[in-house]
């Protein structure tokens, strides 16, 4: 049978998610009912309703039950009908929902009441044994009405996981997938409300018209590990002293160690009315995946005026994609013989072109073929898209800021960016927002039981899926080892690598750790220079890699550094 069952006792056994296909092998091992405790569409689209169960299931002659169970959701109240269902249902039964726990979690309720253990401070510690946590116990006053509250407060019935992982993106899903590949066995579920899961890295080359968007974007049902439970919600905080991740809907999650990679957030309304007017009046920004189309659509239109190309202050995710934008574009109207009647502008709220200084002879070198003017220390605060007016505050080299309005006809925005508010807001977060982490092992600085990695942890890499790359070897190795009582066997580098893709068909792969240490990975072939094989790296092999092997927890390409 290809559902894996565990016997809980002689009638009842326990699975996870059933599919249709699974019935006639359910039938032949002799299953006469089954449960469903797991809510209609809670897996997404690909998972059955119940309805669909029910048919097929009576039609090989097994009785069928729904009793929807949400997770953190297990009350005495569902576990009174659950043991009502045992009674009255024809056995073996098998009961399932998306994991097995929460159909373990209503049969071990049941049998703390049916034993009648002999206090009530007993009954919670008990009943939260079946998660193998060792709680805090919680005295539960005899006679109090609440008991079934105070039971799922205790023990965050259904959740309380080996691990939680908070966010579904590059970094949670690869990092989920490492761990399930060296630990099968792990209870781990991935906070992610978001039911699509995208490849940013290419939004830059769709905006110049080298990548089709509709290959960037996936179900996020359909990268999720199977072995991992999805909890579609959105994180609202953490209670790291309880060990508790908090969701907008009012559940608490339960862990024993936490991972915290919920990416970092797009902060448009630091520019004052640029939200009105993206997508249209020649506003545009590959940061988004409904805007980067828009982007190259525009590039082709321009035949001449002026582009506005902007960089807000760090940190961004991949500081070099923004004038990337700008060199796709010039690359097109170079090739278009139109570049002489288009006026091109980089403002960056930086100081220098690009962090790396390596890599900045030979950006500069593009920058004069495609006669772009380079506006240093200009941060885009206000646009005014129906008179296409961008204004900027530009700091001169006393500090003084005064303001400037520039006309544009093509205006490619890179939003400022930073930690979402429920992690900004938390007991996790650094004086920036950022999960706060010792930036070589990944752990966090003040809970030992708490690992961070991607976009929103305070290491000073670059924010790129590269950097996530490697970050995932090192957090799936060290969270073990504290797991295990073991020293961490690995220590990161600052590894970040930012393909500038400065024409259609050539690449500087930028490959650097921390101090702008440049850290190469195809050493015979120079770093800093561009070439068609850095570009067919970036157009071809990493999108296939993320894809396959990344969010598979296959980990090519990802060496480690062993730790002093």
């Amino acid at each position: 049978m290809n559902v894996s069952t565990t016997k809980l006792n002689e009638k009842l056994s326990v699975c996870s998610q059933v599919t249709i296909d699974d019935l006639a092998e359910i039938a032949k091992a002799g299953y006469k009912s089954i449960i469903c405790n797991r809510p209609d569409q809670e897996g997404g689209a690909t998972q059955p309703t119940h309805q669909q169960l029910e048919k097929a299931a009576h039609s090989l002659g097994i009785q069928f039950a729904y009793l929807p169970v949400e997770i953190g959701k297990v009350s005495m109240e569902k576990s009174e009908a659950f043991h009502k269902l045992l009674t009255e249902l024809p056995g073996p039964v098998l009961a399932f929902c998306g994991s097995g726990k929460r159909a373990t979690a209503l049969y071990e309720l049941t049998q703390l009441e049916t034993d009648k253990m002999k206090s009530e401070e007993e009954t919670v510690t008990a009943a939260c044994s079946w998660t193998e946590q060792a709680p805090e116990t919680i005295p539960v006053p005899h006679g109090s009405t609440e008991k079934s509250l105070l039971v799922t407060a205790a023990c965050n019935w259904g959740n309380a996981f080996d691990i939680v992982v908070v966010g579904g993106g590059a970094a949670g899903i690869g990092v989920t997938a490492s761990l399930l590949h060296r630990r099968p066995s792990l209870r781990i579920a991935i906070i992610e409300p978001s039911d699509k899961h995208y490849y940013q890295p290419a939004w830059t080359l769709v905006g110049g018209g080298a990548f089709d968007v509709t290959q960037t974007v996936r179900n996020m049902a359909d990268v999720i590990p199977p072995k991992a439970e999805w909890i579609q919600a959105a994180a609202s905080g953490f209670d790291p002293d309880n060990n508790l991740v908090q969701l907008a809907d009012g559940r608490a999650i339960g862990y024993r160690q936490l991972i915290v990679c919920p990416g970092i957030r797009l902060a448009w309304e630091k520019i004052e009315g640029v939200q009105e007017t993206l997508g249209k009046n020649g506003v545009t920004s590959n940061y988004q995946f409904d805007l980067a189309p828009y982007t190259w659509s525009l590039t082709k239109s321009l035949k001449s005026g002026k582009a506005l190309f902007t960089q807000p202050p760090m940190p961004i995710k991949c500081a070099g994609a923004p004038q990337k934008a700008m060199y796709l574009s010039c690359d097109h109207w170079l090739r278009e013989r139109t570049l002489d009647h288009i006026e091109v502008e980089f403002n960056t709220a930086g100081a220098v072109l690009f962090g790396v200084a390596d890599f900045v002879p030979s950006l500069m070198e593009y920058v004069k073929r495609y006669h772009t003017k380079l506006v240093f220390n200009a941060n885009l605060v206000k646009v005014d898209g129906a008179h296409k007016i961008a204004t900027f505050e530009i700091k001169d080299s006393e500090g003084n800021v005064t303001r400037v309005d520039k006309l544009f006809d093509m205006l490619h925005v890179t939003p400022p960016q930073v930690a979402p508010d429920f992690l900004s807001k938390s007991p996790l977060a650094d004086a920036a927002g950022f999960c706060e982490v010792n930036p070589k092992t990944l752990q966090h600085a003040r809970y030992p039981n708490i690992f961070s990695l991607g976009d929103a942890c305070s290491s000073p890499n670059a924010k790129t899926a590269a950097a996530a790359r490697k970050q995932i070897v090192i957090v799936a190795e060290n969270l073990l080892a504290a797991k295990e009582g073991r020293e961490f066997p690995n220590t990161y580098d600052g590894y970040g690598a930012c393909p500038l893709t400065v024409e259609k068909g050539k690449v500087i792969l930028a490959e650097f750790g921390f101090g702008g240490k440049l850290l190469p990975t195809f050493p015979l072939v120079d770093p800093t220079l561009p070439n068609r094989f850095a570009w067919l790296l970036k157009a071809k092999l990493f999108p296939w890699l993320y894809w396959n092997a990344m969010l598979k927890g296959r980990e090519w390409l990802t060496r480690s550094t062993a730790a002093n």
